[in-house]
Formats: structure tokens, C-alpha cells, sequence
């Protein structure tokens, strides 16, 4: 099988990524019915409106991370998937039929945004964590790059399928569609094979969240990547919103060109997953480099004269903030201690989505005060800063030296212990 693949030689991975696959497609069609709803539907065009109902979906990533990640290393990650899939999907069935009956109001939209979001803070480091019990850690980073893969193929076709059926019959059954998806997945963990997984270890006594926490303060590689994706997610991955108010209020377009945006937009993301997967090993300068690039052509998109070259911008930024989103993800869960990576990367998802409910309302605002385009905007001036920063502060650590010890090629390591004549834990490298 091509490199690019491997991961999916691996039965029980195979089969959970095809469920993974078909609930992807529903999630991004709930995605684009929910924009349309809030912007078209129940308000005139509030950026701010779609602020918050997007902040209250994040929200919960902030405040419930060090739980969901003790519940993650503590419990059997299958029987949690389990049961958060089913109660997510039971809440886009509802949203469906209070859709399909008219008696949606926003403030229902807020409630369902904040349950879904407390749902997805338990689903996630789960789900994250689980695939390391189906893989070998070799592997790892490969399945981690092909759930990005898998994630944007359902990109590629959701939010175009969602636009045709808003345009055809309302946000209604977009929703049902979603609720509906959600069945592959429960069907896919319920036929994983137990004797043929890895189970990490699960976690027991006191202190679990608190030597998280311990763990994250030793490890200045893992800080340097949550501070990363905190700004990037904050700034830069605000597509819901963006897309949005760029399709409706500066180009004058429908659901159904919206909608084709997300696909877009999932064109790039997906091609960066597929290279992440061949590439198979998370490397510092590959997660710089896409920031950088990110930070580019999100200026450019900015600035876009026209719906078609605002679209043609958009695969460069799915294309590179997918290679960032995966190289920091894979990072972080191929770095850490088994025993902790629930906790670890439900820390590092509260990172990452709780600055969403920090952004998407400031977002919103600039949208209603300052325009459309400063939504794009304001990402390459936070996270330009932000990259500066860190390449200033790399090159005067004084811990930054040079090992020869068991590489063939100089390997540029930095450790927020002080220098000694070895290494001992896992710590940054530049990519050669």
C-alpha cells in the first residue's frame, strides 16, 4: 500500500475511518445549515449573532478541558465515543424538527450550540486519542494526517450538498442529514474488534488532572505548539464566519455559492492532509512554514477583487492551515507520555477551540464595525506577530544547540531544561 495509506492496513482503523468518513459529510452540512440559519433566518445578517452561537459551540472546549481529558485517559475511549456520537446526533435531530415545525428562535440556536460544544469537549480527546490505540505509534502521525484527509473529503462534499438542499428545501433537512451520519460512526465502534486494539493504560487515583497540567509545565515543545494554534485559532480559523459574510455581504451571493466555498476551502485542506500523511513525520519548521504561508495568502484573500479569486484563494488556505493543523497535532500526541495523552491533547484542543469563543465574537464585531474583509484581516497582522515572536525567541534560547548524538544530521534541539550533556525527553526539532 502507498505511504500515504499505510495507516489503513490496519483493520479496525480502516473501518472506523470509513464511518468517520460518512459523519463528516453530516457534520459540515449542520455546519453550513447553521450559518445560513442564524445569518438568513433568524437574524439579518448578524456577524455578531453568528459570533456567539459559534463561541457558545467552543466554549466548553475552555472550561471543561482538564475533565474531558481525565474522562479520556480514564475510561474505555470506545464507550465514550459511543455515547457522545449519540447524543450529538439526537441533538441535530431536534434542531431538525424544530427547523421543519418553524418554532426555531436564536435563543434555541445558543442552547444547542452549548450543549453540542459540552458534548464535543468529551468527544474529542476520545476520538483524538483513541486511533493511537489502533495504529502503532510508527503509524501514528500517518492516521492522524489521513482523519485530517478523511475530515476535508467530507468537506469537499458536505457544505455543496448542503447548499443545494437549503436551496431546494430548506435548513431543515440539511440537519436531519447530519442527525442521520452520525449512525455510521456508532455502527463503525460498535463492530471494532477489542483483541486487536492497544489500550493505553487507563489512569487511576487522584491528582490526574493536576499532573497533567505538571506535565505540559515541563515541556516547552508542547507549550510553543498551543501557543501557535492558540493564535491561529483564535484569528485564522474562522472559515464559518468568514466565508460567510464575504459570500453574502461583499460579493451578493446564496446558499448555494456559500455553500461551495466550504467546498473550496476543503479542496486545499484536503491535498495538505494527504501530504502530511506521506510525509509521515510532524517536523517544527513544516508547522512555521505553513503559518507563514497561511499568513500570506490570507492577506491576499483579504484583499480579493472578485467571488472566483476569492474562491482560487481559498485552497491555498485550506491547503496551509491543514498542514499546520496536522503537523501541530501530530506533534504533540507522537511527543507525550501515553499514559497522559488524554489530558495532554484535551488541553491542547482547549488551546486550539477555546480561542474560538475569544475570536468569533471579536470577529463578528469587526465584521459589523470595521467590514467583511478585516474578518480576513485581522489573522496575517495576529499571527505574523505572533511567528516573529517565536522565531526571535528561538534564536536567542539559550538552550538551542547542536546534537550529533544518534542522528545522522545535525538536529537543532531546544529544551526549557537547562543544557546538560544529553537529552532526556522529547524536545523541538527543526526540520532538516
Amino acid at each position: 500500500m502507498s505511504p500515504t495509506f499505510r495507516a489503513l492496513e490496519v483493520r479496525n482503523y480502516r473501518i472506523y475511518a470509513a464511518g468517520a468518513f460518512v459523519s463528516n459529510i453530516g457534520t459540515w452540512m449542520g455546519a453550513i445549515a447553521q450559518n445560513w440559519l442564524v445569518l438568513t433566518e433568524l437574524t439579518d445578517h448578524s456577524s455578531q449573532a453568528l459570533g456567539l452561537v459559534v463561541g457558545l459551540q467552543f466554549l466548553p472546549f475552555v472550561v471543561l478541558a482538564p475533565f474531558t481529558g481525565m474522562i479520556a485517559d480514564r475510561y474505555p475511549k470506545r464507550r465514550i465515543l459511543l455515547a457522545t456520537q449519540s447524543f450529538m446526533g439526537s441533538l441535530m435531530l431536534l434542531t431538525s424538527i424544530l427547523v421543519f415545525t418553524g418554532t426555531i428562535r436564536l435563543w434555541m440556536m445558543f442552547v444547542m450550540a452549548a450543549l453540542l460544544g459540552s458534548a464535543m469537549a468529551i468527544d474529542n480527546p476520545a476520538r483524538q486519542t483513541i486511533v493511537s490505540e489502533m495504529v502503532p505509534i510508527d503509524t501514528l502521525a500517518n492516521a492522524v494526517a489521513l482523519n485530517s484527509a478523511s475530515f476535508n473529503a467530507g468537506r469537499l462534499i458536505g457544505p455543496g450538498v448542503a447548499g443545494l438542499a437549503i436551496a431546494q428545501w430548506g435548513t431543515g433537512l440539511a440537519f436531519l442529514l447530519n442527525a442521520i451520519s452520525f449512525l455510521a460512526v456508532i455502527a463503525a465502534l460498535s463492530t471494532l474488534r477489542p483483541g486487536e486494539m492497544l489500550p493505553t493504560p487507563l489512569a487511576r487515583g487522584r491528582g490526574a488532572i493536576r499532573d497533567g497540567f505538571a506535565y505540559v509545565k515541563r515541556r516547552r515543545d508542547i507549550q510553543l505548539v498551543m501557543l501557535l494554534v492558540f493564535v491561529f485559532g483564535t484569528f485564522g480559523m474562522n472559515f464559518q464566519i468568514t466565508t460567510a459574510l464575504m459570500a453574502t455581504t461583499v460579493f451578493g451571493k446564496g446558499p448555494t455559492e456559500f455553500g461551495i466555498l466550504g467546498s473550496v476551502v476543503a479542496i486545499g485542506s484536503f491535498t495538505g492532509a494527504l501530504m502530511s500523511a506521506r510525509r509521515g513525520t510532524a517536523r517544527l519548521r513544516t508547522l512555521l512554514l505553513a503559518l507563514s504561508g497561511f499568513t500570506v495568502a490570507s492577506t491576499a484573500a483579504a484583499l480579493a477583487p472578485s467571488y472566483v479569486t476569492f474562491a482560487v484563494l481559498l485552497v491555498v488556505l485550506g491547503f496551509t492551515a491543514l498542514t499546520a493543523l496536522t503537523t501541530a497535532n501530530a506533534m504533540v500526541q507522537t511527543r507525550v507520555d501515553p499514559l497522559l495523552r488524554g489530558r495532554v491533547m484535551a488541553l491542547y484542543m482547549a488551546i486550539f477551540m477555546g480561542g474560538t469563543p475569544v475570536g468569533a465574537p471579536i470577529i463578528g464585531w469587526i465584521g459589523d464595525v470595521f467590514g467583511a474583509r478585516w474578518t480576513i484581516g485581522i489573522a496575517p497582522v495576529a499571527i505574523g506577530i505572533t511567528l516573529i515572536g517565536v522565531a526571535i525567541s528561538l534564536m536567542r534560547s539559550e538552550n538551542v544547540r547542536v546534537s550529533f548524538e544518534t542522528q545522522p544530521r545535525p538536529r537543532l534541539l531546544i529544551s526549557s531544561e537547562p543544557v546538560r550533556s544529553r537529552v532526556t525527553e522529547p524536545v523541538l526539532e527543526e526540520a532538516q
